[in-house]
């Protein structure tokens, strides 16, 4: 089964929708790429478009869907041209439409551009963004798979999920399945950014190790020093350390070490990174793009930046890591959604594992 950013089986989604009685349901593709260092599902859908046309026509198809929405972020205005002209070129060719392909079976699609939000690409507020409402984070249950796009059953997958569809019912499953580890099955396309010498989009099976992309596809870092800190997984990903480079990328093998893969950004950091700072710019980001529905996310994004601002000032250096600790416990377990829910993965990840830029601080100030 293809899976997306969040590790959740298609297949299991795809079931469930197949499964509710509906007069109308809905595929929606999440193009919605907002974590900083990811662009391939930019590159697909400017590249391929017609992979990710199919895939939704088949996902369609299989459920008994006859509407399609490509939530595409606004920066993008290119893919937007590309996809818009293909959409037509495939209404054409008889390939979407009424018809398709003298199948009985009724698809349309259209693309719809994001309202610019980083929330909205959680799957929920997507979905408020594209009935019209302001992206709010909605409760769940219900799961969208049941009640999503106005109320009805739909589905929703981001890009390289549904462009995996179509190679995997021409090669088969038994092809897609023998890439991979573990249940990470197939590949992944990785992209290379931050301090590295070959930034770029490289598609390799799930098992390869963070040392064997930034090494051997990236070429070290860009500036000749040592690679000191990796993000993987955008914005609200794990800071992994030097020790924990010979990490297989697999959804597993991440969880092991409190990490999350995610989109498969990766975003490297040479041995001049201040971690203080890169904690605290994760409660700034956290604070910027919060919806602001739950207390946890928009209340605790903007104390931990503060508190932080006193950890580097050196100010009661002790008793605030203890305050960050504390605070990062509750945006864990009480946020509504992976916004405030997985700021702390950032922010606890360079604490615990480059503390001296933390406690040092304190021997700077008495300086």
């Amino acid at each position: 089964m293809a899976v997306g950013g969040a590790a959740f089986p298609t297949g299991i989604k795809w079931n469930t929708v197949l499964g509710c009685e509906s007069e109308q349901k809905y595929i929606v593709c999440n193009a919605d790429e907002g974590d900083s260092g990811t662009y391939s599902d930019r590159m697909i859908m400017e590249g391929d478009p017609f992979v990710l046309i199919e895939g939704m026509t088949i996902a369609a198809i299989a459920v008994g869907a006859t509407q399609g929405y490509i939530y595409l972020r606004s920066e993008y205005p290119h893919a937007l041209v590309t996809l818009n002209s293909a959409i037509e070129a495939a209404n054409q060719a008889g390939y979407l439409g009424d018809n398709v392909l003298g199948s009985g079976k009724a698809f349309h699609l259209e693309v719809r551009r994001a309202a610019g939000a980083y929330v909205c690409g959680e799957e929920t507020s997507m979905l408020e963004s594209l009935e019209g409402k302001r992206g709010l984070v909605r409760f769940k249950p219900p799961l969208p798979a049941i009640e999503g796009l106005f109320g009805k059953p739909t589905v929703v997958n981001n890009v390289i999920s549904l462009a995996s569809v179509p190679v995997i019912l021409d090669k088969g499953a038994a092809y897609y399945a023998n890439y991979g580890m573990g249940r990470s099955r197939g590949t992944l396309p990785i992209q290379l950014a931050g301090n590295i010498k070959h930034g770029g989009l490289v598609e390799l099976a799930f098992g390869i190790t963070l040392r064997e992309l930034l090494y051997d596809f990236g070429g070290g870092s860009a500036t000749g020093r040592p690679i000191r800190a990796v993000q993987v997984g955008g914005p609200l990903g794990a800071f992994l350390p030097e020790s924990q480079f010979d990490t297989p990328l697999d959804y597993e093998e991440f969880t092991k070490i409190w990490a999350v893969l995610g989109h498969g950004g990766i975003v490297a950091f040479d041995d001049t990174v201040d971690m203080a700072k890169m904690a605290r710019y994760a409660f700034e980001f956290c604070a910027i793009e919060s919806c602001g529905k739950c207390t946890p996310c928009r209340i605790g994004s903007t104390r931990g930046a503060e508190v932080i601002d006193k950890i580097i000032a050196g100010t009661d250096t002790v008793k605030n890591i203890k305050l960050v600790r504390d605070l990062s416990d509750t945006m864990l377990n009480g946020s509504l959604c992976a916004l405030g829910g997985m700021t702390p993965y950032p922010v606890l990840s360079a604490m615990n594992h480059f503390p001296e830029d933390f406690e040092m601080k304190k021997a700077k100030a008495a300086a």
